[in-house]
């Protein structure tokens, strides 16, 4: 399940006490440290107030999950961590039972994302690593999504730009570590896609991002900004560098699963897009076309780890 819009679980509510051996103030309430089996089958064991958890906390969910950290009236708030049934983990600031400030995710496919929350949603600055390539995504996020001005670096080469819904778009350029510059800028297009469904063949259209190159030049220093005010410009460049016609999207996370739904997992992979750029043969270095459908066998979509974590049992 992804991580992205999906509800942490809910907790036992100060009505269903279940077992209790611990401390009480006088008249009676849940008050300092204790120990709690609730009906449902969870434990707790920590401080509470007035009988609610309050304070530093250890909350084993029956499925395997388990939260340390610290809560205010019943609710996860503050700093804590909290571990999936898969051993995925996240650690960092809370709010109100929601990620919400800086924390650091651990996925189970060794992908971390280490930046701003809001919400229960990435928000803000981030940097995701691609633990299967070893590329990262260094910018901002809205909602989840990576949008707004950001690099996206590889082993061997880094593209600077803009990004819209987890796509790069308008002006950018890539930069490769021979010392060179290629600028350009992404242009939505629309590509012709063909399936089979009932012994009959039908075509689908795809919007993707493709690279239309303008310009090489020395390296120049980069900043955020730099990506907005870039225009493209004339030069000797290639008319066209197409990027891949097969892909769409940088692929996110690793799935990380339902702990009984406050497990997350977004499967984080470099898709078929932003598997990194290639030179072909024959071509001078400044002539080259930049594939993203050129990527190493084995990784999977964020579609297909997300379809698979769906079914898991919570």
């Amino acid at each position: 399940m992804s991580d992205l819009g999906s509800e942490e679980l809910e907790e036992e509510g100060e009505n269903d006490l279940g077992e209790y051996d611990g401390e009480r103030n006088e008249v009676g309430e849940r008050h300092g440290h204790g120990k709690a089996r609730l009906p449902n089958g969870d434990t707790y064991e920590g401080n509470y107030e007035h009988g609610k958890r309050h304070g530093q906390g250890i909350y084993k969910f029956k499925n395997g999950a388990r939260y340390i950290g610290e809560y205010v009236k019943n609710k996860k708030h503050g700093h804590g961590t909290f571990i999936y049934p898969d051993g995925s983990r996240y650690e960092g600031e809370w709010a109100d039972d929601q990620r919400h400030g800086y924390g650091v995710y651990y996925y189970v496919n060794n992908d971390t994302y280490t930046g701003e929350w809001f919400a229960h949603q990435r928000h803000g600055q981030g940097t995701y690593f691609y633990a299967e390539t070893g590329s990262k995504y260094v910018g901002t996020w809205v909602n989840g999504q990576q949008e707004g001005a950001a690099e996206l670096i590889h082993l061997n080469h880094r593209y600077q730009g803009k990004f819209l819904n987890k796509n790069p778009i308008g002006p950018g350029k890539y930069v490769f570590d021979i010392g060179c510059e290629q600028h350009g800028e992404y242009r939505l297009t629309d590509v012709e896609r063909g399936e089979e469904e009932e012994e009959e063949e039908t075509t689908t259209m795809a919007v993707v991002p493709k690279w239309k190159a303008t310009k090489i030049t020395e390296l120049a220093l980069w900043t955020p900004m730099l990506a907005e005010e870039q225009a493209p410009m004339e030069g000797t460049g290639p008319e066209e560098a197409p990027g891949a016609e097969g892909g769409g999207e940088l692929s996110e996370e690793g799935q990380s699963p339902a702990d009984a739904s406050e497990g997350e997992m977004d499967s984080m992979r470099l898709g078929e897009d932003y598997g990194g750029g290639r030179r072909e043969e024959g071509r001078e270095y400044g002539l080259e076309e930049f594939r993203y459908d050129t990527i190493d066998p084995g990784i999977v979509s964020f579609e297909e780890e997300e379809s698979k974590q769906s079914e898991l049992p919570e």
